[in-house]
């Protein structure tokens, strides 16, 4: 039996079997990435869809994503790649870390790319692919963006932290309870956002979910939170709409709105999404 010591799941896994995140498994008595350079995603999208605001606006950036994801909301908005593992995700296209370098280079020139941006599925669960293809594109003066749930530990994190320009981090919500809902631990996310605050570029994003995360106090803790690092760390306040599993009914604007109101107490940059 052998741990896999990524992030906090700690999934302890026998020969042939995979981890909770569907992307790392134990294959010759040793943990490794089932998803190493497979995409089921690439488009060369604006710089606002991760979303970052602050960041190089206007700019467009290769976009990647694979397979597997190391939580389960189930109102995630891409589970056909995020919820599954290789044999039922859409078909794969390998690239190399080389491979994806040269194709950023040639779509920098030719399209006006200014980077790579690690999104889709929850890139942290290949740390060594986004180690080394960070490194390649940090090397080749171009940029990195990491959309991510934060759910990593430090010494993973420190792998490939000196490589990123722009990180967009979901923050869920504001309790261990609601983590707990979705298979994730809030302590490490937070642990996640302040290291990463201290290297590159920071906006966070919070889906407001009904009987989730929807409790104004809570928002109010969380924007307290983030002030304490940094007034100026953008955040995202989005409109959930039915997805996946996840049947309520959209919410209401005027929550989003008060939200927002919220918000704008501490911070100095908040954005509205899906409205």
């Amino acid at each position: 039996m052998k741990i896999c010591e990524g992030c906090f799941h700690n999934c302890h896994l026998d020969e042939g079997q995979d981890g909770f995140c569907y992307a790392r498994g134990c294959r010759n008595d040793e943990i490794v990435s089932l998803n190493y350079g497979k995409f089921t995603a690439l488009a060369l999208d604006p710089i606002e869809k991760k979303p970052l605001r602050r960041f190089h606006p206007g700019s467009r950036i290769l976009s990647v994503g694979s397979f597997g994801c190391n939580i389960r909301c189930p109102f995630c908005q891409n589970y056909t790649i995020s919820q599954t593992d290789e044999s039922s995700s859409p078909e794969t296209r390998f690239l190399s870390p080389e491979d994806l370098c040269q194709l950023a280079i040639n779509l920098s020139q030719t399209s006006g790319n200014i980077g790579v941006a690690y999104t889709y599925n929850e890139p942290t669960v290949s740390w060594e692919y986004l180690t080394e293809a960070s490194r390649l594109i940090h090397e080749a003066g171009l940029l990195n963006v990491l959309v991510t749930n934060g759910e990593l530990s430090e010494q993973k994190l420190d792998l490939f932290l000196p490589y990123m320009d722009a990180m967009n981090i979901d923050l869920k919500g504001f309790s261990e309870d609601v983590y707990r809902r979705l298979g994730g631990y809030l302590e490490s996310v937070l642990a996640f956002i302040r290291k990463s605050a201290s290297v590159c570029h920071v906006e966070l994003t919070s889906l407001i979910v009904p009987g989730y995360n929807d409790s104004e106090d809570d928002m109010e803790k969380e924007c307290q939170w983030i002030a304490s690092i940094s007034p100026e760390i953008p955040l995202h306040i989005t409109r959930y709409f039915p997805r996946y599993h996840e049947k309520a009914a959209a919410t209401e604007i005027s929550l989003i709105y008060r939200m927002c109101d919220i918000a704008g107490k501490y911070l100095k940059y908040v954005y509205l999404g899906n409205i």
